[in-house]
């Protein structure tokens, strides 16, 4: 049981809107989206109560991933207040993530 919260197109916007979000674009066929798996789990550990760590499955969400220009997997984008303020592609460290969430809580 992942630590992150799934969310969908219908619940993106809300989720989203307000504070610090880290969002994780993948999908269960692709490689290394499941690598990143643990460390998304970790971050979501480390930063619970202070930045929402959730997953959109992009099989589940295509119109969400192209709205957004998730144009390959794993995507990770960090939205403040609804706004996206950084974006990873590929593979990216668990130190990466939690430096880039802790510059956007501030």
């Amino acid at each position: 049981m992942s630590n992150a919260k799934a969310i969908d197109e219908q619940s993106f916007t809300q989720e989203t809107a307000s504070g610090v979000s880290l969002v994780d674009f993948w999908a269960e066929w692709c490689g290394p989206c499941r690598m990143m798996g643990p460390a998304i789990d970790q971050v979501a550990a480390d930063y619970e109560g202070k930045a929402l760590v959730a997953k959109v499955d992009v099989d589940a969400c295509q119109n969400l991933a192209v709205k957004l220009g998730v144009n390959s997997i794993p995507t990770l984008i960090i939205f403040k207040d609804g706004a996206e303020v950084k974006r990873f592609v590929g593979v990216t460290s668990k130190g990466d993530l939690g430096k880039a969430l802790d510059a956007a809580i501030g």
